[in-house]
Formats: C-alpha cells, structure tokens, sequence
C-alpha cells in the first residue's frame, strides 16, 4: 500500500488562496455579493455530498429517510438532509468500535483526538491533512483579523491529552501567524501559579483559552503581585454569557474578543476588530438555525440550534448537518465584511433543564452574578428531585464574604423566572464539583435525578 506524507496530501498555496488569511480576507469579503458567495459555498457542497454518500455513516443515515444521492443536487436541497447530533455518533461508536463509521479513513495520514467528554463519554474526532489545516487556518485568520501581531507572545489555556483544543490552537498560531505560542494547557497540566509567573518571564501579550480558567488566572496574578509584570493586551476567548467588561477589569484593561465553534467543526465564528457580533466565517462553514422543539428554521432573530455543515472537509471525516445543541439567534444589519453575524453562545439546548415548568439555561447565572466584588463569579447547579416528584435546583456560589443569601436567591428568581435555592462557599469551593483547574469546559450543572 502506498503512503503519502501529510505535506503531501494538501497545497497549502491553494488553500491560501480558497480561504483567504489578513489582507487578502478582508479584502475579498469586504464587498462580496450575496450571489458570489452562495456560488462558492454551492461548489463546496456539490464536493462535499460526494464525499459524503461515500460514508456509511451517512449512507445510513440519509438511506434510512429514502435519499438518493439525485435528490441532493445543491445547497438548497440542505433541508432535505436529516440533521444529526453527538448521541448519533456514539451510537456508531458502540455499534462498531472503537471509532464508528462516520470516517472514511484510508492510506492517507489521520490526525486524532477527542472531544473533551463535557457532556458525556468523549467522542472520537478525526481529520484528513486538508480539513485539519482549513480548521487551523479559519483560527489563525480570526486572530490575525481581531489584532494579533507577529511581536505577540500567546498564552494558551486550552487543554492537551486526548483533546482536541490545545493541539488544534497551537497549531493555527504557529502554522498561520507569526506570534510566539506558550501551550501552558489546563491548571492540571501546569498550576496557576507557575502559569502567571510564566506569563510575566515570557513576556504574555495575548492570552487564549476559555474565559471561566482566564479569570482565575486574573485573581491568581493579583494575588502573587504579578501586574507590574505581566503586560496582557488582548484575551481571545469564549464569553458565551460571561460579562465581557468584567473579564476585562480582571486583567486590567486587556480587550476580550469572542468566538465560537466546537470539536467535530472548529471555529464557526468569531468577533472581528467592531466586536459587533460574531461574523460566520460563510466561505468555509454553512450555519443554520433551527428551532430547539421541531427542528425546522426560525424566524429571523429568534433563537435556535446551530447546525453546521462543514464545506472544506470532503476527505476523511465530513460533517453534514451536524446539531451542535448550542443555541444563538442571528444578528441584523451588516458589519464590516459581507458574512452573517450571531449574538455568540447563548447556552445548549440539551443542557436545558425544565424546573417547575421553566426553562432555565444554567449558564444564565453568569451573567447575574457577575461584577460584583463580595462574589468570584464561580458557581454550580445541583437539580434534585424528592418523593413527590417536585424539582429543585440549588445554586452553591462562591462568595468572599459579606454577600446575602436571600438578596442572591431574589436576583436568580428575577433573572431565571423561577424560584431557586442559594448556598454560599468560600473561593475555591465549587471548584471540584465544576473540576475548573482539570477540564476545558468546567461543569456547571450535576443532575441528580436520576432521568
């Protein structure tokens, strides 16, 4: 069997110029028609489907609806495609394992990781040479566009292991910008105090990562002294519903810019230099919003699932329709290139839990506890349910004394519409139940009932 090394599986100058990286970005998309860009993403999507009937994971999946592959001859015949979730792919998995047929491996090099198992057993993510560096590239452009400098020293707090985030970051900054890249991963695999002293040795100008981690960081560098020293200028995270100028404050006036994308797809969006919006990055990944209860595509502005098509990856792992189960609604007018833009994260859909007849997000808490000084803005819900059937959530909030707890339970009935029980614990007491210092994504609600 022949082999081939990844370098030579992709021309890196065609990809440049398919997906466009600084000036040349802007440039084209700035004034690109409505027509001319939908002709793009169709000739991509003509690529993909082919690739796509060529996996039994999909051939499964759409025969089990009756499609042939005639009934799909463009990207608008998308909505005639089932969509499919997480729970699908590791139905594949236990179905055949260890790795599913949603691949369509062969000779060629594979990169492989997981997912970070937030919600559940982690799930196998492969790419081919060519969709792994489109997903890098889409970062390093998103980075360069939001302000990222080649005199940059990047501070990254994504995890490594088997997950898939620290590897794939590092790799954007280092193939497609020109800045210095520190993969110092989660607290686990390097403590927060050797991080921020780090962070000043190194000279830190930008840090990346998830915001929840990126805070702590802020309170640890205060507590060692350390902001005489450390000269962060821009933190490129994801805010979701955390306050933006409170992330600021904490690192002391650096520019927090958002984005969003998860494991199977890479980065969906991202804020450009307005931070007005997060602009779909609409040459390389086809965004659709359908509503949380049928599936079918809301109305303009209302809120609903995102689902993405990846139009770039027609080699060895597509994604057609995949429900991601984070929530959004899209944005009105138009910023400064052509793309849509999104409000960013608002919350998932299956992390939606129903108390007492409410739907309650348990990442809405953030942002009613936020900036103020008597709380760290670390929590965690726990949902019971007693022998009468009735449900309750308790929220633990960490405080640094002096906070209220009826005035606390009274700002979450208000903000979440329904009445929740509060208990308060020290800095740093939530931290094993939400595992913030082991885990990309730290856990916010236990369920306990037991459904």
């Amino acid at each position: 069997m022949s082999q081939r090394s990844y370098f030579e599986c992709l021309d890196i100058k065609q990809l440049l110029t398919d997906y466009p990286v600084g000036q040349d970005f802007t440039r084209r998309y700035r004034s690109i028609s409505h027509d001319e860009l939908r002709g793009l993403q169709d000739a991509q999507f003509t690529r993909l489907m082919v690739r796509g009937w060529q996996i039994p994971f999909y051939r499964r999946l759409w025969g089990a609806r009756g499609i042939e592959p005639g009934d799909i001859r463009s990207l608008d015949d998308i909505t005639k495609l089932p969509v499919y979730d997480k729970s699908d792919l590791m139905e594949s998995v236990n179905a055949t394992p260890p790795y599913g047929d949603f691949d369509g491996r062969g000779s060629d090099p594979v990169i492989f990781h997981t997912t970070s198992g937030t919600t559940g057993r982690p799930q196998p993510l492969m790419f081919g040479p060519k969709g792994r560096e489109v997903t890098n590239l889409l970062v390093g452009r998103m980075y360069r566009w939001m302000g990222l400098e080649p005199d940059d020293v990047v501070h990254s707090v994504y995890g490594h292991g088997m997950i898939n985030g620290g590897h794939y970051i590092r790799e954007a900054v280092t193939h497609f910008t020109s800045a210095l890249f520190l993969s110092a991963g989660t607290g686990i695999e390097t403590r927060s105090v050797n991080q921020v002293n780090l962070m000043a040795d190194f000279g830190v100008t930008v840090m990346v990562g998830f915001v929840d981690y990126i805070r702590k960081l802020a309170e640890m560098a205060e507590a060692e002294g350390l902001f005489d020293r450390i000269k962060l200028r821009m933190i490129i995270g994801h805010l979701g519903t955390e306050d933006r100028a409170a992330t600021e404050a904490a690192w002391h006036g650096a520019k927090a810019f958002d984005w969003y994308g998860v494991g199977d797809t890479g980065t969906i969006a991202g804020e450009g230099p307005d931070r007005n919006g997060l602009y779909v990055w609409e040459d390389a990944q086809y965004l659709e919003l359908l509503d949380v209860e049928n599936g079918q595509p809301v109305q303009f502005g209302e809120t609903g699932d995102m689902v993405v098509t990846c139009l770039f990856k027609d080699d060895i792992a597509p994604c057609i329709r995949f429900n991601t189960h984070d929530i959004t609604h899209e944005l009105a007018g138009q910023g400064e290139i052509a793309f849509r833009r999104i409000a960013g994260f608002k919350g998932r859909s299956d992390n939606m839990v129903k108390l007492r007849g409410i739907n309650i997000f348990p990442h809405a808490i953030a942002a009613l506890i936020e900036n103020r000084s008597d709380l760290t803005g670390e929590y965690v819900c726990t949902l019971s349910r007693n022998a009468a059937g009735r449900d309750s959530m308790l929220v633990a909030i960490e405080s640094r004394g002096g906070s209220d707890v009826a005035a606390l339970s009274e700002l979450l009935r208000r903000g979440l519409g329904v009445e929740v029980d509060v208990t308060l614990c020290p800095p740093g007491g939530t931290s094993e139940a939400t595992q913030i210092d082991m885990r990309q994504k730290p856990i916010r609600l236990i369920d306990k009932r037991g459904l």
